[in-house]
């Protein structure tokens, strides 16, 4: 590790020890199947919302068995108030392929992980530290910033596989846990401080406008279906989408449909039974 590297280290460390977020509920266990749902959650949401929702979660749905069994339409009632309906419907078809084609023990090693519905680079690498206590590199945003802050102030364009070789030579890994969590308490400073400078990043992709897109129609649509089990009738449901365009209502009812988040039985429009 370089002088630089090591003083980096030491900088992050002393931030993680004076302001580090240690009370977070999905840092107090080292159980996959919590950790999973803390990730999914967390993903595209800010930390502050997730908190009451994943405790509400696992209150609902303490063990991965639980999850499973239970039909998709309660695990979408459950997770409303985080948005990306469809993050539930693939932790609750990861949840089904980890009792049934793995009997409920989970496996230890980055490819298989992924093969998991809804588990990509980053979740896999993330149970593998925070669950296993495996040293593997991961990026996420808030890790992104932390390097690109200190090792690419000036640069544009920066591509991961660059950050990637620094973040190996400077991971602890004895302790990978708390060094991730330190990064990531430490990125989430920098950008309410300095602003976003994952805009360097290669992989950067600004978040579209919410009100008024399909995002916001689709979500309306299973929020309104969790208010009634037996669902609503075409009509029923423009009416209270109003003054949303039927045409638009229609196509997302019917994407909704192809994704399986939403059935259609008669003329009647319900969430998964």
């Amino acid at each position: 590790m370089t002088k630089k590297q090591q003083a980096f280290v030491s900088t992050v460390n002393t931030f993680y020890k004076q302001h580090g977020r240690h009370d977070l509920p999905w840092r107090q266990t080292h159980d996959p199947y919590t950790i999973l749902v803390s990730e999914i959650m967390l993903q595209q949401t800010q930390v502050v919302r997730v908190i009451a929702k994943y405790e509400l979660f696992l209150k609902t749905f303490p063990t991965i068995q639980s999850l499973a069994n239970t039909p998709l339409g309660t695990v979408l009632s459950v997770w409303q108030g985080l948005g990306y309906n469809r993050r539930a419907k693939m932790l609750h078809l990861c949840a089904q392929a980890i009792v049934s084609d793995y009997k409920g023990q989970w496996p230890h090693d980055l490819i298989t992980l992924q093969s998991l519905p809804g588990i990509g680079a980053y979740t896999a690498s993330a149970l593998l530290a925070f669950a296993f206590k495996v040293a593997t590199p991961l990026i996420e945003t808030n890790v992104r910033t932390v390097y690109l802050h200190h090792f690419f102030p000036h640069q544009s364009n920066v591509p991961d596989k660059e950050l990637l070789s620094i973040i190996e030579a400077t991971l602890d890994t004895k302790n990978t846990r708390d060094w991730y969590y330190a990064l990531m308490d430490y990125g989430s400073y920098l950008k309410q401080t300095l602003g976003n400078n994952n805009i360097q990043s290669t992989h950067y992709t600004k978040q579209s406008i919410f009100k008024g897109s399909d995002r916001q129609i689709r979500g309306t649509i299973i929020r309104t279906l969790t208010t009634n089990p037996d669902g609503f009738t075409l009509v029923t449901l423009i009416k209270q989408q109003a003054p949303t365009d039927p045409n638009r209502l229609k196509t997302q009812l019917t994407n909704l449909i192809k994704e399986g988040l939403v059935e259609k039985t008669a003329r009647r429009y319900s969430l998964p039974g």
